[in-house]
């Protein structure tokens, strides 16, 4: 008897099994200042020849767009804007400047993205000299709900370990979002790597 007890027990632990991107976080009220890598030429949620690491995606709601301005000098026109968190998918570890549960983001990279207050996001950052940064506008991209498609896709990304195989049948999806060829771009790399096998 006590043994079957386990055994419900031991089935149910694991069908309870968290994934990757299922992240529970208690919020603290405090903001990350989020840089911008303007010159980056390559934004979104997959860049680099092979899918780079992402290093902090989540979806938000946009509750703060300030008028843009020049401030940054030549280099680009910026666009100051707070997104509140709803759900973190990942978080790469960054030592002293590490993600802290932060329940608002704040950058300046909302210029010409034609986003409003209210508008719900996913936002996809990367990592640069060890701060979490916003490579431009593909990386802020508007989403219905946090149960829209892309948020479905880029979670089975993450949680495969970014394993571009895995996207196949969502190139259609992300390239609604002008991102269809970048994402074959990767899928071809993993099938050329997993052919080295």
């Amino acid at each position: 008897n006590y043994f079957f007890v386990l055994l419900i027990f031991s089935f149910h632990a694991c069908s309870t099994k968290k994934s990757k991107s299922d992240i529970t976080i208690e919020f603290v009220q405090d903001t990350l200042n989020v840089g911008y890598t303007y010159w980056w030429e390559e934004s979104g949620p997959f860049i680099g020849q092979c899918g780079d690491e992402l290093s902090l995606v989540f979806s938000g709601t946009i509750t703060n767009l300030q008028q843009s301005s020049n401030e940054a000098g030549p280099l680009y026109n910026s666009q100051k804007g707070t997104v509140e968190i709803n759900e973190v998918y990942k978080i790469k570890d960054l030592g002293d400047n590490n993600y802290a549960n932060q329940k608002f983001i704040t950058t300046d990279c909302f210029e010409g993205l034609d986003l409003s207050i209210g508008d719900k996001v996913l936002v996809s950052c990367y990592d640069f000299e060890d701060n979490y940064t916003i490579p431009g506008g593909k990386s802020i991209l508007k989403i219905t709900d946090l149960n829209d498609p892309l948020v479905a896709s880029i979670r089975r990304y993450i949680d495969t370990n970014q394993n571009a195989l895995q996207l196949k049948k969502d190139v259609g999806l992300w390239a609604k979002e002008g991102l269809g060829g970048k994402l074959e771009e990767i899928i071809k790399c993993a099938e050329e790597m997993n052919s080295k096998i």
